[in-house]
């Protein structure tokens, strides 16, 4: 099965992204929500040219792998590597720009539309070591010198957490990352399919059986993983929502939300927050695109969440 879910975001010009298509049938749309949204802020990261290395490099994957080394982070040799899925380089050159001090070098790596585009490229495990490989012989040759990585960094917006599914589904490249961040992007599918919960339909958990692993694991206080979400009240009404998944995971860990009533980063406003030593998962108002970018545009505030956790 495969969903088809179209959100239309917005960077600095409109773009359209269709979130999830893996489980759903093409033929199935969401239910639209509302494209126009004029009451938060929405403040927009800009594109600029930071000071830093910037190259491209097509491998065994599909779509295109663009990478970006700070300036300040240029000779080091110790560096954290961050993968980045869907969403515009710029605004992951930014965030690692935002966090030099934390030796970030982005990659970012835009595979297609919907999560099958993101997922199908790693169903073979010794991809994403492959891939891991090819980038630091190819960061190797750019900056002159030889370096190691220190941690692994995942994130997705969006569609993008179809890959880190896959990737952490696998045991081996569980044990590679350390840190993982979705970006209002984990979905599952109803059982009776298109049943929503209210009408009776249920999770269909298999989905978000690697999620709840890492949560789990997170959520114990000398587990070296991190993992943070974040989540819209965008409601696609033909599979479940990041809010329904996030209920879900906090479901199977006897967690609990707190309220809260907060400003966040980029005029975004959070309503809730569950935070267990190294798992923390931060709700925000909205159901238009608009705000479902938000949380891509924010990304520097959540990953320094992320390193601080």
């Amino acid at each position: 099965m495969q969903h088809k879910f179209y959100l239309t975001v917005f960077f600095l010009s409109l773009i359209i992204t269709r979130a999830d298509a893996q489980i759903r049938p093409l033929s199935t749309n969401q239910f639209p929500s509302p494209m126009v949204e004029t009451t938060r802020l929405h403040h927009r990261i800009e594109k600029k040219e930071l000071a830093g290395i910037r190259f491209q490099f097509k491998n065994f994957l599909t779509g295109k792998v663009e990478v970006f080394i700070p300036e300040p982070v240029i000779k080091n040799q110790k560096i954290n590597l961050w993968l980045h899925f869907h969403g515009a380089a710029y605004i992951a050159e930014h965030a690692a720009m935002q966090l030099k001090k934390k030796n970030l070098m982005a990659v970012t790596l835009n595979m297609g539309s919907g999560s099958r585009a993101y997922s199908l490229p790693f169903s073979e495990p010794k991809t994403f070591p492959k891939l891991i490989d090819s980038l630091t012989q190819n960061i190797q040759t750019k900056t002159g010198h030889k370096i190691h990585v220190q941690q692994i960094i995942v994130s997705g917006f969006s569609a993008g957490y179809g890959a880190i599914r896959q990737i952490m589904s696998s045991p081996e490249n569980y044990a590679l990352v350390q840190s993982v961040l979705l970006l209002d992007g984990i979905h599952a599918s109803y059982v009776p399919e298109g049943q929503v919960l209210a009408e009776g339909g249920r999770i269909d958990s298999t989905n978000l059986t690697t999620f709840l692993k890492l949560a789990q694991e997170a959520a114990q206080p000398q587990s070296s993983k991190r993992f943070l979400i974040t989540h819209s009240e965008v409601f696609p009404g033909t599979f479940v929502s990041t809010t329904e998944a996030c209920d879900y995971l906090l479901q199977q860990l006897d967690l609990k939300r707190k309220a809260v009533l907060k400003w966040g980063a980029n005029g975004m406003q959070q309503l809730s927050e569950v935070k267990k030593n190294h798992l923390i998962i931060m709700g925000y108002a909205g159901n238009s695109a608009l705000d479902h970018a938000d949380h891509l545009h924010s990304m520097d505030h959540f990953l320094k969440i992320l390193f601080d956790l």
